[in-house]
């Protein structure tokens, strides 16, 4: 199972740009969670500070009990193998077949045999539907075939996290659906914490467990799906709906008054409703629709009760439009549960970006994703 990634008041700047400020939130462990924002708000940075390659200036990244902004080198380079990453254009050695490529890690980082090392890279490439090509070249298969290379190279460390930046960028609808699959049946057989960043509204309403939304150089919200898919904020109606009008400018933010006078007129002409609302897969409307499935055949994802369990503990912290939403997806003994008060308060911000195991979980339980001696995963 993939371990909780704690993030507290993190601020990064380059000079004296501020890239964002005072970021807190909880990747719950084994869970798939989404990172939205506009272009140019720091979603890629984000992700290179979680594995330690840019420095932040105040804040804690805390993961097995290693805080990543503060730990020594010899740290950082222990607990970045507990990282997976797949990157924007797959980031692929183009003098290698993808043998080799998915091979790297392993041979850069281990000690284990050539016969060990083929095992686990041809399992990796069949995990991702690759089999069969280990002798190509990067140039000379498609991107969506780069792409699954890069999953498969994050995958043969076995990594307890594994980061996707933008890896929906440069392929078609229909690729990005077979992408989300397979990024939903991976999580399935390897239980592993997923955190993707995209633009792709289509991915975020339904792969992941958790959304979350930078903006205006701050994390505007981040919680379970349910909480952003209802959401009256106006910044995420107008990013989950890809329109124009709302608080997000083309190139600089817009001022008031214009804003007020946008929502006014996509009002008068139905709101969110109004057909021709949003490219990228933006649906329109307020509906939760319901989140992808492991493929027939694969086991069911064992992050999706532990979820259930959370978010009903958490169930009194929401509003109503979410509330409702999350006890349409919940089993009827957890909803007995919650009704019964039997859950005790969880502590959370307004915004729901706080998560803990709670007492008595299996989470807690077993201790998984909670803060413990070094190593002891």
């Amino acid at each position: 199972m993939g371990v909780a990634v704690h993030v507290e008041g993190l601020t990064k700047s380059f000079g004296s740009q501020n890239i964002w400020s005072d970021v807190t939130l909880t990747l719950p462990p084994g869970e798939i969670s989404v990172m939205l924002g506009p272009s140019g708000t720091g979603k890629s940075v984000f992700l290179k500070s979680l594995v330690g390659l840019l420095k932040p200036e105040r804040g804690s990244i805390v993961m097995s009990d290693t805080d990543i902004v503060t730990c020594s080198e010899r740290e950082l380079y222990d607990v970045r193998r507990l990282f997976g990453v797949l990157f924007q254009d797959g980031a692929l050695f183009g003098s290698m077949n993808l043998y080799d490529n998915v091979a790297f890690p392993l041979r850069e980082h281990t000690k284990k045999s050539e016969a060990e090392v083929r095992r686990i890279v041809l399992e990796k490439m069949d995990m991702v539907g690759l089999t069969g090509t280990e002798g190509k070249l990067p140039g000379e298969i498609s991107g969506g075939m780069r792409k699954r290379a890069g999953i498969a190279r994050a995958l043969v460390l076995d990594p307890e996290v594994i980061l996707f930046d933008e890896p929906d960028s440069g392929l078609d609808p229909v690729r990005v659906a077979y992408l989300n699959q397979l990024i939903v049946d991976l999580n399935a057989q390897i239980d592993a914490t997923f955190l993707i960043v995209t633009h792709d509204i289509g991915t975020a309403r339904t792969v992941p467990d958790n959304l979350g939304l930078l903006f205006r150089r701050h994390l505007a919200m981040f919680g379970p799906r349910e909480q952003l898919l209802t959401s009256q904020e106006p910044v995420v109606r107008q990013f989950l709906n890809g329109r124009r009008e709302g608080p997000i400018g083309m190139s600089e933010e817009k001022d008031v008054a214009q804003v007020e006078a946008e929502m006014a007129a996509l009002e008068a002409r139905g709101g969110d409703q109004h057909n021709g609302v949003g490219p990228k897969g933006a649906s329109g409307g307020e509906a939760v629709p319901p989140q992808l499935e492991p493929s027939p055949g694969l086991p069911e994802r064992k992050a999706v009760r532990r979820r259930q369990e959370r978010v009903a503990r958490m169930l009194h912290t929401f509003d109503p439009a979410t509330a409702e939403a999350i006890r349409a997806s919940l089993p009827q003994d957890l909803l007995a549960l919650a009704d019964a008060g039997v859950y005790e308060p969880t502590a959370a911000t307004p915004s729901g970006r706080h998560w803990r195991a709670e007492p008595g979980s299996e989470i807690a339980a077993t201790g998984a994703g909670v803060p413990g001696p070094r190593g002891e995963r």
